[in-house]
């Protein structure tokens, strides 16, 4: 911080605003009391240029294509961590130690397994019910089974809330996807690790034996990991916004999950495969290339460019690797979707349209062939992308309640309907 000011002067009105100086990152201009001071709103939609909190998570650089975790490199800890440790990271600050990992991975391990009558409100859903529907769903009604962990102002209750939400989430998610293809539900297990535990939990059936790959245990818990925090984004920012409020833990994930089910947020994995499959064969991709390159035509590669990285995805080399590793271990070379995807990255990575735009593969390229690839049908994306916020969401939540300066939201607007009118009786309405 800082005790520097910025100047706005209007209507014969000058106002002093403090400027902030963060870790890193570009300054900002506190406009807390501009209301106050000078009778106007800025107007910011999608809140783009705005800052809604102080927050020591998460740290992304678009322009670098930087993503921080707690300061640490997400390159780093994706090739050299794993998810629950990244989960610690985020939930209390610090890389744990020894100790301290054995006993929260050890907390998370046992805390698994579903309250049983759980199981008859997913069968209130109907069979063809979408699987972010039932998550939406089941996550909030968590608040009805567990009430011992809804008290935001107790601190034990909101631990206990934040071991059960990150335990519970795997199981939830692949219930789900049981449900939704007739299957039986499979119970967790205390000997698996977390990614491996929830594969168990989605492809083992009781007729026979289901051994996970260790090759596909480790994407998996690369794709968490990868998607475990960026940030302020729109289910993030829904999150705070219902803990404002007072909201119970619960409430408030099934929140941010509501708003990440949207097709600009979490489901841009499967929209990417979905464009894939629409281009077919390889030899269509010049003329969706030359699409893509036209303004006039609405058709957009998916996959490419992000809207924070202005340069390249972090993520994305990461995922890649994972997607070579899994198509290997698979035998999956000839699959046409595949075929599409990878001559479609070299030509687009050719093509000098896409290197003066900055248009790179970025995660969602890969990680929807990825989860193709292990068997996860396209409905399935975006509840894997809801399990693996889920612990970034309540990290920030976390934060948002222990931050003293924290109030209710309450955006503002830019008016532009009618001014007063007086009300006309319907007889002398013309």
């Amino acid at each position: 911080m800082t005790d520097r000011k910025a100047t706005l002067t209007f209507d014969n009105k000058t106002l002093e605003l403090p400027i902030h100086s963060p870790t890193v990152g570009p300054d900002v201009i506190d406009i807390r009391k501009l209301y106050a001071q000078g009778d106007v709103f800025t107007h910011d939609p999608g809140f783009t240029s705005t800052s809604a909190c102080e927050s020591t998570i998460t740290f992304i650089d678009g322009d670098k294509g930087e993503l921080l975790h707690r300061g640490y490199p997400i390159d780093q800890l994706a090739s050299k961590s794993h998810y629950l440790e990244v989960c610690y990271l985020l939930l209390y600050g610090e890389l744990p130690t020894a100790a301290e990992m054995e006993k929260f991975e050890n907390t998370i391990t046992r805390h698994t397994m579903l309250h049983e009558q759980m199981t008859y409100f997913y069968r209130g859903f109907r069979r063809d019910a979408h699987p972010m529907a039932i998550i939406v769903g089941v996550m909030g009604a968590m608040s009805a089974f567990y009430h011992d962990s809804t008290d935001i102002s107790d601190p034990r209750q909101r631990e206990i809330a934040t071991h059960r939400l990150i335990a519970k989430m795997p199981t939830i998610v692949a219930w789900a996807f049981k449900y939704s293809i007739g299957q039986p539900f499979v119970y967790p297990r205390n000997d698996l690790d977390y990614a491996a535990n929830f594969l168990n939990m989605c492809f083992s059936v009781p007729a026979e034996d289901y051994e996970v790959s260790p090759v596909l245990a480790r994407a998996m818990d690369r794709i968490f990991t990868l998607h475990a925090d960026h940030e302020q984004n729109a289910s993030t920012s829904t999150v705070r916004l219902a803990s404002s409020s007072g909201a119970n833990p619960f409430a408030c994930i099934a929140a941010g999950a509501a708003c990440l089910w949207g097709p600009a947020h979490g489901g841009a994995n499967q929209a990417c495969l979905e464009m894939l499959r629409k281009i077919g064969t390889v030899d269509k991709i010049p003329e969706y290339i030359a699409r893509a390159k036209d303004k006039d035509d609405p058709f957009r590669l998916m996959g490419f460019g992000h809207r924070v990285y202005k340069n390249f995805d972090p993520r994305a080399k990461v995922m890649k690797e994972s997607a070579d590793e899994v198509l290997d271990l698979l035998g999956i070379h000839d699959n046409p979707t595949l075929q599409v995807a990878k001559e479609l990255e070299r030509q687009a990575l050719e093509d000098p349209y896409f290197a003066e735009k900055k248009l790179f593969p970025n995660v969602d390229f890969y990680s929807g062939i990825i989860l193709e690839a292990m068997g996860f049908p396209t409905s399935m994306f975006t509840p894997i992308f809801a399990l693996s916020r889920t612990v970034g969401w309540i990290s920030q939540w976390k934060e948002q309640l222990s931050d003293p300066a924290h109030k209710i939201g309450r955006p503002r607007q830019l008016y532009t309907g009618h001014p007063f009118r007086d009300y006309v009786e319907v007889e002398d309405r013309g």
